[in-house]
């Protein structure tokens, strides 16, 4: 498939653009600053541009089968943030303009307020606070995919803590929700390597399972 991948300097980013170009697609790449992405690959194609302005995205849109996005944004303690929606709205017009059905996007587990009551202390406690701005900024996008994007074959990924390694061979857990649980209802994990998150999110391509829907997921 054409694919046109945002985040792609991130560290989800590059591991999805490996095994995106490992499995046969052709990439582009747009990214802010192009000498960050040093991979070179007959099927990769990288390119500057703004992913808050939907003028520009969409033109580097035209002809493509999908947009993943493995775009992040840091968090911040004492004000909200915006870039997950911000970037999202420009996205999803552009898409419109270049005729591309299919988004692909990720977020975390816990994005709903309500979701972390199940968390371990430290998570509960320590963590979803610290990132609050970040888990409710995921929240708006999600909610803006499913209440004004029905013309689109939207799919969020929620996966848990992120470790920066390859993907692994291990089965992929899957649950409609904003954690993947356990016999018991609590999380089965805290952790998935960033690999393993670009495997599914590539694996999404070829499936119908989840579309407009959000879900989350970690390994087995």
């Amino acid at each position: 498939m054409k694919l046109s991948v945002l985040g792609a300097t991130g560290q989800s980013g590059q591991f999805l653009v490996s095994q995106a170009l490992q499995q046969g697609h052709e990439v582009t790449a747009l990214v802010r600053n192009v000498t960050k992405l040093t991979v070179q690959h007959k099927n990769l194609k990288v390119v500057e541009a703004n992913v808050f302005s939907a003028e520009q995205l969409s033109g580097h849109f035209q002809g493509q089968d999908a947009v993943i996005s493995c775009l992040g944004f840091p968090y911040k303690i004492f004000s909200a943030i915006s870039g997950y929606t911000d970037s999202m709205e420009a996205i999803v017009a552009a898409m419109r303009l270049a005729k591309v059905n299919r988004v692909i996007t990720m977020t975390s587990w816990y994005t709903s307020p309500e979701s972390g009551q199940s968390a371990p202390l430290m998570v509960r406690f320590l963590l979803l606070p610290l990132i609050r701005s970040v888990l409710t900024n995921m929240n708006q996008m999600e909610n803006y995919l499913e209440k004004e994007c029905s013309d689109l074959s939207w799919t969020v990924v929620r996966p848990p803590g992120l470790q920066n390694v390859p993907a692994t061979d291990k089965e992929i857990l899957t649950h409609e929700g904003y954690f993947v649980p356990d016999p018991n209802g609590y999380p089965v994990t805290n952790s998935v390597a960033r690999g393993d998150v670009a495997r599914f999110m590539l694996s999404l391509l070829n499936s119908n399972e989840w579309l407009k829907k959000g879900v989350a997921m970690c390994t087995n």
